[in-house]
């Protein structure tokens, strides 16, 4: 696989994909945040699933030689990050999905109808 993808985040979500990761998620992050530039969100089926994932991404970047900053969460697998600068992984089992909602709390689609029934009720 290695020089195949010219963009980090195409290979991402090509080995997620590979791996058969469901709900595969990538949000743009608002500039004005400074933590990074994407979120790629996925769900594995259980933490072994989860781990291989994992596994075979920060492989899959070793081998193009853009190794990931920093891997977190992956002895416990309930939610794996992989830190690769510009994007944030996010590799998550079910419940914990559910539960910490990332996608809900950093969309921009999210933050722009909480805008807009804002200004629609103070009508």
């Amino acid at each position: 696989m290695k020089k195949e993808f010219h963009d980090k985040n195409d290979l991402i979500l090509k080995v997620a994909d590979d791996k058969l990761a469901k709900d595969i998620t990538i949000l743009e992050m608002d500039p004005g945040r400074g933590i990074c530039d994407y979120f790629i969100i996925m769900t594995g089926r259980n933490k072994n699933h989860t781990q291989a994932i994992a596994d075979a991404i920060e492989d899959a970047l070793y081998e193009n030689e853009i190794p990931p900053l920093r891997k977190d969460g992956f002895r416990e697998g309930s939610w794996i990050l992989l830190d690769c600068g510009e994007t944030l992984v996010h590799i998550f089992t079910s419940d914990q999905r559910d539960f910490y909602n990332l996608e809900g709390l950093w969309s921009k689609e999210t933050k722009d109808k909480e805008g807009q029934e804002k200004e629609e009720t103070e009508e």
